[in-house]
C-alpha cells in the first residue's frame, strides 16, 4: 500500500485518514471511496495526488516493504507530476499587463512571456519547431480546462470562487494557444523575439589577457540576431590571422534581422482618417528606421572595440609596422649609401681634376722650362750660326749677305740650325759658302756637288 509523508504526517492513498492536518480533517478519495466532504466521484492516483498538492503535501512517494525476506529493498522514483497552483500563476508578471515605456516615451504593454508560458524559459530564441510543438503539446495536456477544473475546484467552495478559477484556468490555457501560434509564427516570433530582454552593453576597454572572455560573450549574444544564422566563431589566440579576418569581415558585413515595433509611437487602429494613418505609417517608419541605423551602430561600435584590442590583431600591427619600419631603414640606408657613393664620386671626381690639373700644370711648367731652354738652344746655334758666317760675309762669297744669314736664323729650328753648323764646322771659303747657301735644304744636294767637285778636280 502507498503512502505519502508530509510534516510527519502519513496519509494513505486507499483509504482516507483519521490523522489530523493543521487541526483539521484530511480527506481524500481513491478508486473505492467517495470524497466525503465535497461528494465528488473519484478519479484515481493523479486526482488524490493533484489534490493532496494542492493542500500542501510533499509529492514524494516510496514503496512499501512488502517482501520482509528482500536484502535491499527497491525504491520507486514515481514522482506526482508537478500541477503548480494557479494562484502563483495568476499574481505572476506574465499575467498581468504591465506597462513600460519606450525610447520615444510612451507606455506599451509588456507582452507576456510566451517561452515561460510552453516552459520554454531556458531556451527562448534558441528554440527549434520541434520542440516548442512537443512543449505546447505537454502544457496543453498539463494545462487542459478539462483536466485542471475538477483538481483545482476541490480548494474552493463558493460557487463565485469556483468561477473565478475556472476563468483563471480558461484565460491561461487561451495564453499557452496564443505563444504557440505567436512562436510558430516567424514574423511574429521574430518581432516577439526583438521584443525580449536583451543585454545592448558594448563593452570598451580590458585588459590584453582578457579579451576573449569580454568580447566572447558579448559577439555571441549579438550573434542571435544575424540573418545568416552560420556565425564564425571569435576564436582564441591561436586562430590563424585569415580567419581572424574572415571574422571580422563577417560583422563588418553584418545584416540584423532585429524589429524594433517598440519604436512604432502611433497606433494604426486610433487613426480618425485614411490620412492620419497614412502619417501614423510614415512616423512609424521613420522611428523605426532610425533605430535601426542606432542598431547597427552599436554593432559597429562593438566590431571596432574589438578590433581594436584583439590581441591578434594588435600583433600583426606591430609586426606590420616593423616590417615597414625596417622597409624605411632599408630605404633610409639605400638612400644614405647611394648619397654616400655620390659625395665619393664627386670627391673622386674633384681629387681627379686636381690631379689633372696638377699635371697640366706640371706640364705646363715642363713646357715653359722646355721652351725656355729650347730658346736657349736656338739663341746658341743662330750665335754659332753667325759666329760661322762669318768669313763668308766678310769675304762675300756666292752673295751671301747678312740678311740672309738672319733670315735662316729666323726660319731655321734649333736641330736645323744646329745640323748647318756642325756641317760648317771645320770648312773654309766656298766650301762654307756653299754650305751655308744651301742652308734651307737638309744637305744632300751640297754633298752631291762636292763630289762632283771633287771628280773634277781629280
Amino acid at each position: 500500500m502507498q503512502s505519502l509523508r508530509s510534516n510527519s504526517v502519513v496519509i494513505k492513498l486507499l483509504t482516507y485518514s483519521n490523522e489530523l492536518s493543521e487541526g483539521k480533517p484530511l480527506y481524500v478519495s481513491s478508486n473505492c471511496l467517495p470524497v466525503k466532504a465535497l461528494n465528488r466521484e473519484p478519479a484515481g492516483h493523479s486526482f488524490h495526488s493533484a489534490a493532496l498538492k494542492l493542500r500542501g503535501c510533499a509529492k514524494k512517494v516510496v514503496e512499501d516493504k512488502e517482501d520482509t525476506s528482500s536484502a535491499s529493498p527497491k525504491k520507486v522514483a514515481n514522482d506526482v507530476e508537478d500541477i503548480p497552483s494557479y494562484e502563483t500563476y495568476k499574481n505572476s508578471s506574465s499575467n498581468k499587463e504591465k506597462k513600460k515605456k519606450n525610447k520615444s516615451g510612451k507606455e506599451v504593454k509588456e507582452q507576456h512571456d510566451h517561452y515561460a508560458l510552453l516552459g520554454l524559459g531556458s531556451l527562448r530564441y534558441l528554440a527549434t519547431e520541434d520542440q516548442i510543438r512537443k512543449s505546447y503539446r505537454d502544457a496543453a495536456l498539463k494545462h487542459h480546462p478539462d483536466k485542471l477544473a475538477a483538481a483545482l475546484l476541490l480548494t474552493e467552495e463558493s460557487e463565485e470562487a469556483k468561477e473565478a478559477k475556472k476563468e483563471a484556468i480558461e484565460s491561461h490555457f487561451k495564453l499557452i494557444q496564443e505563444a504557440y501560434e505567436v512562436l510558430m509564427d516567424k514574423t511574429k516570433r521574430r518581432i516577439f523575439d526583438s521584443t525580449d530582454e536583451f543585454d545592448d552593453e558594448v563593452p570598451s576597454e580590458c585588459a590584453p589577457k582578457d579579451f576573449f572572455k569580454v568580447f566572447g560573450p558579448a559577439f555571441k549574444r549579438n550573434a542571435r540576431w544575424s540573418v545568416n544564422t552560420r556565425v564564425p566563431d571569435l576564436g582564441d589566440e591561436n586562430t590563424p590571422v585569415k580567419e581572424v579576418d574572415s571574422y571580422y569581415n563577417f560583422w563588418y558585413a553584418f545584416k540584423s534581422w532585429r524589429e524594433f515595433p517598440e519604436e512604432e509611437e502611433h497606433d494604426l487602429e486610433e487613426a480618425e482618417s485614411r490620412e492620419e494613418k497614412r502619417w501614423m505609417e510614415r512616423e512609424n517608419a521613420r522611428k523605426t528606421q532610425k533605430a535601426r541605423k542606432e542598431e547597427y551602430a552599436r554593432i559597429r561600435t562593438l566590431v571596432d572595440n574589438a578590433y581594436k584590442k584583439d590581441p591578434r590583431i594588435v600583433k600583426r600591427k606591430e609586426e606590420e609596422k616593423a616590417k615597414k619600419q625596417a622597409k624605411k631603414d632599408e630605404k633610409v640606408m639605400a638612400k644614405k649609401k647611394l648619397e654616400e657613393e655620390a659625395a665619393a664620386a664627386i670627391e673622386e671626381e674633384k681629387r681627379r681634376k686636381e690631379e689633372e690639373a696638377k699635371l697640366a700644370a706640371e706640364a705646363a711648367q715642363q713646357q715653359k722650362k722646355n721652351k725656355e731652354k729650347e730658346k736657349k738652344l736656338r739663341s746658341k746655334e743662330r750665335s754659332r750660326l753667325r759666329t760661322l758666317s762669318a768669313p763668308v760675309l766678310s769675304q762675300r762669297l756666292l752673295g751671301i749677305s747678312v740678311a740672309y744669314v738672319e733670315d735662316l736664323c729666323m726660319s731655321l729650328n734649333t736641330e736645323q740650325l744646329r745640323k748647318l753648323c756642325d756641317k760648317m764646322e771645320n770648312k773654309e771659303g766656298m766650301k762654307l759658302a756653299k754650305v751655308l747657301k744651301n742652308g734651307n735644304n737638309d744637305g744632300t744636294e751640297s754633298e752631291e756637288e762636292e763630289v762632283v767637285e771633287a771628280k773634277h778636280n781629280g
